[in-house]
């Protein structure tokens, strides 16, 4: 029997790239359809920012998780739901008043950056366990707001992906782990060549993947041109993948990707030619204890 490995399809995630890059889907019936194209092409798990529609930007509006998640349910489509809690945390300090923001900032409360997981109770939500430079600020996840979204996602019954950008935070994880905050089996994410987080490298994917509890379950995925280099050498490790326009914008060196789905498409070949197979969305459900809603 062929080893099988899970794919998450990260859908269109938190970055002003729409209207620079026409494949990113922007409304909600775009995000939708682009999760179930993407699952049909071999995704097992879709991770979902959403975008306002009008402008293309990052948004946290409610409705909009709502529409996505009720047009992918009523679709029949098979595909996991993974809904984001990153968004709300990007800030950017004044250069000239103290203690204040600067334009691009979009800091939200733990509770506004998890009540869609409370409402809509997806069977997987992301939980970003630190902070980081990011771009000309910083994504700001301190102990205390992390707690509290741990808590939605807990009293929701959701499945935790915890979101590793460099090793002080698995070492938080399991921290909130042992203290009950989290469940004791989540679903590991490895970040690896987000600047200025854990560089995408073999090396640093089996230095995090060393750190991680025993018999963790785990996947990793590659920023960019190490989309593909990482998806490889997760699978080779054990673990799980990831790709998706969130974290790459092309399909082959200057030649932009025309759809999640394509992405997918070639990270089935690249598995294929290492001789695994991708796993069903039954399979996912099984394997990680899943309560589909």
């Amino acid at each position: 029997m062929a080893k099988t490995v899970i794919i998450t399809c990260a859908i269109t995630g938190g970055d002003d790239t729409a209207g620079r890059f026409s494949a990113i889907p922007v409304t909600p019936k775009q995000i939708a359809d682009s999760a179930i194209e993407a699952c049909k092409a071999g995704a097992t798990i879709a991770h979902i920012h959403v975008r306002d529609p009008n402008t293309g930007k990052p948004s946290i509006e409610y409705h909009l998780y709502e529409e996505v998640v009720k047009r992918i349910r009523d679709s029949g489509s098979p595909v996991i739901i993974n809904l984001t809690t990153g968004a709300g945390a990007r800030f950017i300090p004044s250069s000239e008043m103290p203690n204040t923001v600067a334009e691009g900032s979009n800091l939200r409360t733990p509770l506004e950056r998890s009540r869609h997981i409370a409402g809509l109770r997806p069977e997987i939500c992301s939980l970003d366990m630190g902070s980081l430079n990011f771009g000309k600020g910083a994504l700001i996840n301190i102990p205390a707001h992390i707690e509290e979204i741990a808590l939605v996602i807990k009293e929701a019954g959701v499945k935790p992906e915890l979101e590793v950008f460099d090793s002080g935070h698995i070492a938080l994880a399991k921290h909130m782990i042992d203290k009950g905050l989290i469940e004791k089996d989540p679903l590991w994410q490895l970040v690896l060549g987000v600047p200025w987080g854990a560089p995408a490298s073999p090396s640093t994917m089996m230095f995090l993947q060393s750190l991680l509890p025993q018999n963790a379950k785990w996947a990793a995925f590659g920023i960019g041109a190490q989309e593909y280099p990482m998806l490889a050498q997760a699978a080779l490790l054990g673990g799980h993948v990831r790709v998706g326009l969130e974290d790459n914008l092309y399909i082959a060196k200057g030649v932009e990707a025309e759809s999640n789905a394509q992405l997918v498409e070639r990270a089935v070949a690249t598995l294929d030619m290492l001789g695994i197979e991708p796993c069903t969305p039954q399979q996912a459900r099984a394997s990680l204890g899943l309560i589909r809603q």
